[in-house]
């Protein structure tokens, strides 16, 4: 009913997007730690049999890729030794019936590991969204809509990428450079020893790329989730932004978000650019040291040049893997940050949690007590302060006071999407700490000011009070708060699509909706917060007779803004500043000539104006 003034304030360019680059900066630099790599097994650990057929493909494969590297040597020291024609034929049909089984493994093993990766990111994206589901309202005021969509969107792809390619790669990588390494180790030890020296020069470099890559895979996660939040908000808030002519300057906000992005992006393009040449060229520098010392002991008898050729494609089976693995450092570090914000997410707890022996609420007669009530939305900042009063059983509360002064707090208390700081908060004599926020849900019928609407059909919005009514039901809900023509009236009637947020439907019909979607659950208790938007007459009419069924009989909680339902109240709770300052019928605090009586008069000259 009742709003105070609006300042406009001048505002830095990046806050009109709610840019801040700060807030993930300690999430950026967070290292890594082991125990993320368990928890990305264990989530593997439903699907252990085909895990498990993954390993061993993934071992026959290494066992392969040497095999095919083996076979040179083995032919050149035997059928090539002796002129046998026949038997090089025969080598080169074995290693071509292994390139086939090769090829065969490598079908399989990449197409478990897509079947593995798609299955246990299924779970997650349902375990992310289940944990949604039971978070306080805080956690939604304090988090931004699109780093929530980071989380179910970027990071858990990433974390996809590290099951699918690089886990089950790096194995294979690994188990080839143990066989290659056993291989050299059996066919010249000495050069093999000269191989192992290279391992510190090598780790140097490893340590030095995953430190660097490492911080900037973090970033690149978390720029791009700003990039998500701020175009989520855009979205949403369009109308607000060209109504106000601000299209450029949210643009150049946004250039600015993009540009950081890609900044982070090409830190990790120039790390990886850097580090994998390293790695080749170090590798190269090395084979030809290697070269130099296997030419020697040949020519001087200490081996045979098959041997050599041999070690060397097999040293090629060694190095080709170090090089592949830095090749997917990049993807593995994105899918640690990417698991290091989701796991955070699944591990984090909602503020409200239910005690053991919180208990079913019976069928609600409708008594409400307020008993010293206070609370805050953060530490040291009430917002309300000392709340006092009874509301019996079919009594309609109006809350009126200016803006910021509590009245929708009180109803966030009694939906119980928070709790009271301190005091007591009863209902049917109950502690709303005691009582299962679910059993005391489905007895509320809850209309928002924002009337909000989910894509889909006229008829599947109001369903969305009591998913198992039938289209008998819900047709019977409008009828009885008397709009069930104006729904029929509709393109589609009931079936009509009500558009992205209700696009679809005028400001009336939304309303109406909502109004629909609470008494199609029968509630014993109805909280309302009235829409201030202007409608037409006809339409306001038809708002007032179906708020006035809906809460008929039934106790109410009104943040009201229509004079007419604060008229109609039992009782009439003035609020300040998070405190009743007066309480009483209309009529009563008329002639009180206080706070009431003061709003009162603007709201008339406001009407009148």
């Amino acid at each position: 009913m009742l709003h105070g003034q609006q300042v406009m304030m001048k505002t830095p360019k990046h806050n009109l997007t709610h840019i801040r680059p700060s807030d993930d900066r300690e999430a950026a630099r967070k290292p890594l730690q082991f125990a993320l790599l368990r928890r990305l097994w264990d989530l593997l650990r439903p699907y252990a049999a085909k895990r498990n057929v993954l390993l061993v493909l993934v071992v026959m494969r290494s066992i392969e890729m040497t095999l095919m590297v083996a076979f040179i040597p083995m032919i050149l020291k035997g059928p090539v030794a002796r002129g046998d024609l026949r038997g090089v034929i025969h080598g080169a049909i074995a290693m071509l019936g292994l390139a086939v089984i090769t090829q065969v493994t490598l079908y399989f093993r990449s197409l478990i590991a897509q079947q593995i990766g798609e299955a246990v990111i299924y779970d997650l994206r349902n375990a992310v969204f289940a944990r949604l589901q039971k978070f306080s309202m805080d956690y939604f005021d304090r988090t931004r809509l699109g780093r929530i969509i980071s989380r179910m969107t970027t990071d858990v792809e990433a974390m996809r990428t590290g099951i699918q390619e690089v886990f089950f790669v790096s194995l294979v990588a690994f188990g080839q450079m143990f066989l290659a390494a056993a291989y050299m180790l059996w066919f010249d030890a000495v050069l093999f020893l000269l191989v192992l020296a290279l391992a510190p020069v090598l780790h140097l470099i490893n340590t030095r790329f995953r430190h660097t890559l490492s911080n900037v895979s973090r970033d690149v996660q978390e720029s791009y989730s700003r990039v998500t939040a701020t175009l989520a908000e855009s979205v949403n808030g369009i109308r607000v932004t060209q109504g106000f002519v601000r299209q450029k300057v949210n643009a150049e906000a946004f250039e600015e978000l993009v540009s950081d992005h890609a900044q982070y992006n090409m830190a990790v393009t120039r790390s990886h650019a850097t580090f994998s040449p390293l790695l080749d060229l170090n590798s190269q520098l090395f084979i030809v040291g290697l070269v130099i010392i296997g030419g020697w002991r040949v020519i001087h008898g200490y081996a045979a040049v098959e041997d050599i050729v041999g070690f060397f494609l097999m040293l090629n089976q060694f190095f080709t893997p170090i090089t592949n693995l830095g090749r997917v450092y990049t993807q593995a570090m994105s899918a640690m940050a990417g698991a290091e914000r989701v796991f955070r997410l699944l591990d984090q707890q909602p503020t409200i949690i239910e005690p053991a022996n919180a208990i079913d609420l019976p069928p609600m007669r409708g008594h409400i007590r307020f008993s010293d009530v206070c609370f805050s939305y953060q530490p040291d900042k009430p917002v309300l302060k000392g709340i006092d009063f009874v509301a019996e059983p079919g009594q309609a509360i109006a809350l009126v006071g200016e803006t910021g002064s509590g009245k929708t707090s009180i109803v966030n208390l009694l939906a119980k999407f928070y709790l009271p700081t301190s005091g007591r908060l009863t209902i049917d004599g109950h502690d709303i700490h005691q009582v299962k926020a679910d059993s005391l849900r489905r007895q509320i019928g809850i209309v928002l000011q924002e009337n909000f609407l989910f894509s889909g059909t006229v008829m599947d919005n109001i369903r969305q009070g009591r998913p198992d009514a039938s289209d008998e039901d819900v047709i019977e809900a409008t009828a009885q708060i008397g709009c069930a023509d104006l729904f029929e009236q509709l393109p589609e009637g009931f079936q009509t699509p009500v558009g992205e947020r209700g696009s679809n439907l005028s400001l009336g019909q939304r309303q109406l909706v909502c109004i629909a979607r609470a008494m199609l659950t029968n509630p014993r208790l109805v909280l309302l917060d009235e829409a201030t938007s202007s409608v037409d007459t006809m339409t306001e009419h038809r708002i007032q007779k179906a708020l006035e069924v809906l809460l008929k009989g039934r106790t109410s909680f009104v943040v009201a803004h229509r004079l007419s339902t604060i008229r109609n109240s039992s009782l009439v709770l003035v609020m300040d500043e998070g405190r009743i300052v007066e309480r009483g019928t209309h009529d009563q605090l008329l002639a009180l000539g206080g706070v009431y009586n003061r709003l009162h008069d603007q709201f008339i000259k406001s009407t009148e104006a």
